[in-house]
């Protein structure tokens, strides 16, 4: 959180404060919010905190641990099937990005957005501010794609860079929307530090409706708010909010000191900040206790639920696509299967088709049509002319009552890969023992870690032991393959699966001939992902 000048508020005129909660024009009935896995929340918050130990102990803007950070997000929502955008920030320290994510359903004239800045300060690893709140979005994104509900508006999630220094990631997202873009967004919530230790729970009270959906939550489990002070018009919220978008968000505290009645209120230490580690290298996974990440967690999927999801009261369906993106070269075909769910009503009739695919790209379904609650098998082909590049395609199911889409990412292009080559032929002696290095050099967008398996050809000696030894100390033994002599003259392939993830660096091959009298030659090998 960026404790700076304050920022004035926004005038937010009544109708477009009433219209954040007012009810969908279509007939739909309020679907009851899941709860949210704490131990997911920690999990996220445990890989933030070895991103910012293997780079140098903190997140920062303009720093390796922040683009680290969004790598880890931004696949994490690819993965759930999320339209995921890299949003280079120009204005932000060392130019980093903003990830911004959208469930590709419901209404797109109607976004309720959710945010928190993924930046940690230059101190240390930042795992309360902003550590918390950016896990607890990404769960209830991950939750949302996994329950799949009936959408009645469009759900749009942003991990803000750059918020230490200025708010500078959400306000160049802002700044870039027209004004028509602008007014889509109908509630912007921001959560900016919800696990401090010594913990309050506030509500920002910017809009008294938007407050009220939280104060709603929070008085079902015996808890009472109070509005928050502290982060008024410090945080990202406060560049939506002058834009005239209606704001609202949680937090649990930071520098501030927490009062005898706030003791008495919410139990822990009167006298002491509400985040003793703020801004400091001790805000790391020990900083934060269970109990107000959980039910702020909780309390963020109420909201949202509350606000964007509803359930049909007639015959429906939902189709999620598995896997929701994938990458081919021209020529190949990608496979998804397509599966629907009916979430109300009796089971229909679904037609399937499939639009936006690229020239020279067609889409079969096998079988063309099911029953809601039935799957096929999509295969996406392309051609030798399909030009490279990333495509969105959209498959609707066109059933008996309504109609339901799904988005998948097809990327025709230069598959990913990753390559490890020593490059240089070793004479290899008798009894002797020959360590070749092998280094690392990628193409596409591969990223370690990775998955390797190994394969080579060398002239070789009656009995030559390979093993092969990864950058973290693994040893791997080489098992030869293929029924060629292994003579001076003749060439034998051996291979190796790599069964662990194994970050990139250097491997080494340890070759060992154990016959007398015999020699021969280590050709080049490749490690290919």
């Amino acid at each position: 959180m960026k404790w700076g000048k304050r920022i004035g508020a926004a005038v937010v005129g009544m109708a477009a404060v009433l219209g954040v909660v007012t009810a969908p024009a279509q007939a739909v009935t309020a679907a009851a919010a899941p709860d949210i896995s704490l131990a997911n929340v920690k999990a996220h918050l445990s890989a933030l905190q070895t991103i910012a130990n293997q780079n140098g102990g903190n997140r920062a803007s303009g720093r390796p641990g922040y683009p680290a950070s969004v790598s880890y997000v931004a696949q994490k929502l690819r993965d759930a099937g999320y339209n995921v955008t890299l949003q280079s920030c120009t204005s932000c320290a060392g130019s980093n990005q903003n990830i911004i994510a959208e469930w590709p359903q419901g209404d797109a004239s109607q976004v309720i957005m959710l945010g928190a800045h993924l930046d940690s300060v230059s101190a240390g690893p930042g795992i309360n501010d902003n550590g918390s709140g950016s896990a607890s979005i990404l769960e209830v994104a991950l939750t949302l794609a996994r329950e799949n509900p009936t959408m009645a508006k469009r759900v749009r999630f942003g991990w803000w860079a750059d918020e230490e220094s200025g708010l500078r990631g959400s306000k160049f997202y802002v700044n870039s929307l027209p004004q028509t873009e602008r007014t889509k967004i109908k509630t912007y919530l921001n959560f900016d530090m919800i696990g401090s230790d010594n913990w309050g729970y506030f509500v920002y009270d910017d809009v008294a409706s938007v407050k009220a959906v939280f104060d709603e939550y929070f008085r079902t489990i015996g808890i009472q708010t109070e509005g928050d002070t502290e982060g008024d018009g410090r945080s990202d919220h406060a560049s939506f909010k002058s834009a005239g978008i209606p704001v609202g968000g949680l937090a649990t505290g930071a520098g501030y000191t927490k009062s005898a009645a706030q003791q008495q209120k919410w139990g822990g230490t009167a006298g002491r900040a509400f985040d003793s580690c703020y801004h400091r290298a001790c805000d790391t996974l020990s900083n934060i206790p269970d109990t107000p990440l959980e039910k702020n967690s909780d309390a963020i999927a109420y909201a949202l639920w509350k606000l964007a999801v509803g359930t049909s009261t007639g015959p429906d369906f939902s189709i999620g696509l598995s896997p929701a993106s994938g990458t081919v070269q021209a020529g190949q075909s990608a496979t998804v299967t397509v599966n629907t769910t009916t979430t109300s009503g009796a089971a229909q009739a679904v037609s399937l088709s499939a639009a936006g695919l690229p020239a020279g790209a067609t889409a079969t379904f096998n079988p063309a049509s099911v029953q809601s609650g039935g799957s096929s098998t999509l295969t996406i082909a392309t051609s030798a002319s399909t030009p490279n590049g990333t495509s969105t395609i959209t498959v609707t199911g066109d059933g008996t009552s309504v109609d339901r889409t799904a988005q998948y990412t097809l990327t025709v292009g230069d598959v990913s890969v990753r390559t490890f080559t020593n490059g240089t032929d070793y004479a290899l002696n008798d009894y002797a023992t020959v360590n070749s290095p092998i280094t690392s050099s990628a193409t596409g967008t591969a990223t370690s870690p990775v998955k390797v398996s190994i394969t080579g050809t060398h002239t070789c000696s009656e009995d030559l032991r390979i093993s092969l030894k990864a950058p973290d100390g693994s040893t791997y033994s080489v098992k030869a393959t293929g029924s060629l002599p292994c003579t001076d003259l003749g060439t034998r392939t051996y291979s190796v699966p790599v069964t662990n993830e194994a970050a990139s660096g250097t491997w080494t091959l340890v070759l060992y001939d154990a016959y007398a009298q015999d020699t021969g030659t280590l050709d080049s090998w490749t490690i290919t992902v």
